[in-house]
């Protein structure tokens, strides 16, 4: 199995694992994988827009394609990778997309819905896993949100997100990679509850046992590629909210996805 690094790549390795797969992970850098290396994968260093002979597929089962947020590569580049597991024999693709990846206002999920669409042409059996926001993505914001008691909202007060926990994502993917039955499916990874930020508020305030309030505030410029499609995803965020059904995710997994409140304990054990 091959699985790209960050954090998507990490969570899908350790569910890889935890099934008894052998792993190869694709990272861009050199740059030490402590977490990779934690879990007895092979890391390897390799150019995602290479060549197609530059990516380490020999003997790989199936390939997890995992692009780096908010890169502006993927939709040329996705194709690349797909030729290499052709060329390399590899039995299938997992291609990591997004909820709903044709709202092309997101420049992000252009290029995603693009990149969707040259799988057909790949030849190679493939799957896709269109997951919604994490949960996990407020982890970040803890310390400081129990230091003020304010969860700060580019998306606005008003509309609701399914947030997804990263742990279901993974073994989504796990399921993906390794089950038969399930090449030319498209399955949406999302969380069972539509949560506002007041909702996520009061279940923050819950958790850390103090009062907990969220504030509207506004995402940075969009002087980059990534701020682009940072802010004109908080524009859709804050406009029509980001929510879906968990029914398709509860039928990979065999089990209902982790709720916030779910999400918020298991980061205490």
């Amino acid at each position: 199995m091959t699985a790209a690094g960050g954090n998507t790549g990490t969570a899908v390795v350790r569910a890889l694992r935890a099934r008894g797969e052998q792993v190869r992970a694709v990272v861009g850098s050199a740059k030490p994988r402590p977490e990779l290396d934690g879990l007895g994968a092979e890391v390897v260093v390799a150019d995602l827009v290479g060549a197609p002979g530059s990516l380490p597929l020999a003997d790989a089962d199936a390939l997890y394609l995992v692009w780096p947020n908010f890169e502006p590569t993927e939709a040329a580049g996705v194709p690349r990778a797909v030729e290499a597991a052709r060329q390399a024999g590899v039995g299938r693709v997992v291609y990591h997309s997004v909820l709903r990846p044709q709202l092309r206002s997101m420049p992000h999920h252009a290029a995603k819905d693009r990149a969707e669409e040259a799988l057909d042409a790949g030849g190679v059996p493939w799957r896709v896993l269109q997951p919604c926001a994490y949960a996990d993505n407020l982890d970040a914001q803890l310390s400081r949100i129990a230091e003020t008691g304010e969860l700060r909202s580019p998306w606005g007060l008003e509309q609701a997100q399914s947030l997804v926990d990263l742990r279901d994502v993974a073994d989504a993917a796990a399921v993906l990679l390794t089950e038969d039955g399930l090449d030319g499916g498209t399955f949406e990874a999302v969380g069972p509850q539509p949560l506002t930020a007041p909702d996520l508020a009061a279940a923050l305030g819950e958790h850390l046992g103090r009062d907990v309030r969220a504030v509207d505030t506004r995402p940075g410029t969009d002087d980059d590629y990534a701020g682009r499609c940072s802010r004109t995803m908080f524009d859709w965020y804050r406009r029509h909210g980001f929510t879906g059904s968990p029914r398709v995710l509860t039928a990979l997994l065999g089990r209902a996805p982790a709720t916030f409140a779910d999400h918020l304990a298991g980061l205490s054990r």
